[in-house]
Parts: C-alpha cells; sequence; structure tokens
C-alpha cells in the first residue's frame, strides 16, 4: 500500500530507470487518486482507462451514471493488461492529452 492511499494496489516487483514512474524516477503525484477499468493497452507506454462516477440531477431528484476516458502513462515496472482494474494519479502534463500515470493494479477488496 502507497503512503497516504487508502487502496491496496499492488507495488511493483521489478526496478525501473524511467524518470516518469513515481516508483523509481522523479515524478510527483498530485490531486485526485480515481479508479478504473484499463479499456485499451495499445499505445506505447500508455492506456485508456474508463473512470464511472454518478451524476445528480437536480430536476428529477437522481443520479444518473457517467463514464469518462483518461489518458494515463503507464512505466515499464508496472504489470498490467486489458481489462484490469487500475488506480490512476493526477500529475503534471506529460504530453498534449496524457496527464495522469498509472499506480498499479488494485488488489480485491480494497
Amino acid at each position: 500500500m502507497m503512503q497516504g492511499i487508502n487502496l491496496k494496489i499492488a507495488q511493483p516487483v521489478s526496478k525501473c530507470q524511467d524518470p516518469l514512474c513515481p516508483y523509481h524516477g522523479h515524478l510527483k503525484i498530485r490531486g485526485k487518486i480515481r479508479v478504473g477499468k484499463v479499456i485499451s493497452y495499445k499505445m506505447k507506454k500508455a492506456a485508456v482507462v474508463e473512470i464511472e462516477y454518478f451524476y445528480y440531477v437536480h430536476k428529477y431528484m437522481r443520479y444518473e451514471r457517467r463514464r469518462s476516458k483518461i489518458h494515463a502513462r503507464v512505466p515499464p515496472c508496472v504489470e498490467i493488461k486489458e481489462g484490469s482494474t487500475v488506480a490512476i494519479a493526477e500529475t503534471r502534463p506529460l504530453g498534449k492529452n496524457i496527464a495522469h500515470v498509472v499506480l498499479g493494479e488494485v488488489k480485491a477488496g480494497a
């Protein structure tokens, strides 16, 4: 478990020399930490994570389910695959569309 985060995240087993890794590099995480499902891992060093959340509609006094897709950088030491549930954290902008980094796969029961 990472310090200050109340999720059971699988720690990376291998080491990497990547400067944009939150574990072994100099990349600082800030802002929100979200949990989502990997829907695409076809980009080089990046994945698309789908986040589901509830949105309150005041007119009908009910909640509706919404989802958004977030592009996140995947460090070489983190092992993920499509369909896995991962935790992502907000960072500084790393590219045109990437401002999040994958922390790791969330273990069941978290």
